[in-house]
Formats: structure tokens, C-alpha cells, sequence
């Protein structure tokens, strides 16, 4: 079997970080965790787990992920987030390629994510497909904060993975209004640094477009009510998004803060 590391960023994860840990047992080589000095019980807790803990300063979510995955010592590297998890079939998977020495240069795989105590199968929600596992020779961490993605090289192969990440997302509507209210201002501030810019049609026609697409294209309605939440805060979260983007457009015009 070729050994491979996973790794993880924290800040103050103490409510998640010991499900993440546990579900990766019997499974990677080396744990890595990196983290941005939290004050919680978040360092204890990884300790007690036996991973390698690195206390490092945030500086951006694709920056400290990059990091993390440069401090692994295998080639093999499997990213997860703090709220996230391996289902049963994802960590058979993994082991499978494992034990035939990873004859890819990644993995992709499906991540289910829950609302509210309810796992969400339909929209936009899943399978929410993403490249977790990576020869690190061959690629990292990219995309645009807060949205990062692994983007590997030209010309690698790709394999896709059965099982499910199970992603602990929000538990209430006002966790995610107070995730939404800060992603918004990062997407925001992404956009217009790469010369995205927004106006009233874009803030009208957007979000539409965004419910349409989660409720009705992607089937969110067999989701039931929940389906209905998300798409309505998607469609939400990007009228946020390019209101705080035109925001910044008219900020730099008029050189005052509005």
C-alpha cells in the first residue's frame, strides 16, 4: 500500500474537528492539521488524536490550504475540510486505490452536504463533485477566495471515486445568513480586484437565475421545504454579492464611503 497524508485547516473547529479526525482512523498515513491560533478547544482535541498540528497565520483560505498541503510528506495528499467527514464507501474507495498504489494523479469525489438536520440531494447542493485527492506534484490549491478549488496540471488522469464527503454545514437559516453576509463581502472584493464589475440588471436577472437553477433545473424541489430555503438563499446570496460589488464600483467613483 503507498501511504498518503490528509490534511486539514481549523480556526476554532472544536464542534467538528473530532468527527473529521475519527473518520480518517485506519485510513490516511499522516494527519496534518493547520491552524490559525484558535481559542477554542480546537488544538487540544487534534492533539489528542496523535496528528502533526501547525499553528500558522491565516492569510487567505486558498493560501492556507496550499500551505497545508505542502507541509504533508507524501506525494499523495487527500484535502478535507474541518466540517467534513468520509462516509463508509468513500474510505473503501480510497483504500482500494491505496492499496494499488494510486495509479491516478487524482480523485474526485461527491460531497453531501446537510441543512437544517436534513441531507440535501438535489440542486445545486449534490453530488457537488470535487477533487480532494491529488499526486501534490501535480497540482493545488486555486479559484477565487472564498471558492477555492483544487486545479491540477494539463494532461493528468482522473479517476472518480463512489461514496460521499458528508459535509456538516448549517445547522440553522442564521448560520448560514452569517456565513453568507461574510462570503459575500470576500466574493465581492474578488470580483472587483479581477475587473468583475455589476449593475442593476445583473441585479435582477442573477439571482433569478440562480433560484431557477437550484429549485427548478437541478430538482431542489424533491428536497421538500429545505430545497425551497436554499434555493430562495442562493438566489439571496448573489443579489448580496453583486450589490457589494456595485457597491465598491461606486465607492471608487465617488473616492468617499457610502
Amino acid at each position: 500500500m503507498k501511504p498518503f497524508s490528509a490534511v486539514i485547516i481549523t480556526y476554532n473547529e472544536e464542534n467538528n474537528i473530532a468527527r473529521c479526525l475519527e473518520s480518517l482512523q485506519g485510513v490516511a498515513s499522516e494527519i496534518v492539521v493547520v491552524d490559525s491560533y484558535s481559542t477554542d478547544k480546537t488544538k487540544e482535541i487534534c492533539l489528542s488524536y496523535g496528528v502533526t498540528f501547525i499553528e500558522h497565520p491565516f492569510e487567505g483560505f486558498i493560501e492556507k490550504k496550499n500551505f497545508a498541503l505542502g507541509k504533508a510528506t507524501n506525494d499523495y495528499v487527500l484535502s478535507l475540510d474541518a466540517d467534513e467527514a468520509l462516509d463508509n464507501t468513500l474510505k473503501k474507495s480510497i483504500l482500494n486505490e491505496c492499496a494499488q498504489s494510486f495509479p491516478f494523479d487524482c480523485y474526485q469525489m461527491s460531497r453531501l452536504s446537510s441543512f437544517c438536520g436534513q441531507w440535501i440531494k438535489h440542486g445545486t447542493w449534490y453530488p457537488d463533485r470535487k477533487i480532494r485527492l491529488i499526486n501534490r506534484r501535480k497540482g493545488g490549491w486555486g479559484g477565487i477566495n472564498p471558492h477555492d478549488k483544487i486545479v491540477m496540471q494539463e494532461g493528468v488522469t482522473m479517476k472518480r471515486l463512489e461514496g460521499d464527503i458528508l459535509h456538516y454545514t448549517y445547522g440553522t437559516i442564521e448560520e448560514i445568513a452569517q456565513q453568507t453576509n461574510k462570503f459575500t463581502t470576500i466574493q465581492a472584493r474578488s470580483m472587483f480586484d479581477r475587473g468583475k464589475r455589476s449593475n442593476v440588471i445583473k441585479l435582477v436577472i442573477n439571482p433569478l437565475v440562480a433560484f431557477v437553477l437550484s429549485y427548478i433545473v437541478k430538482w431542489g424541489f424533491l428536497d421538500g421545504y429545505n430545497g425551497f430555503i436554499i434555493a430562495s438563499l442562493a438566489a439571496n446570496s448573489t443579489l448580496i454579492k453583486y450589490a457589494k460589488l456595485l457597491h465598491l464600483q461606486r465607492q471608487q467613483t465617488t473616492g468617499k464611503p457610502l
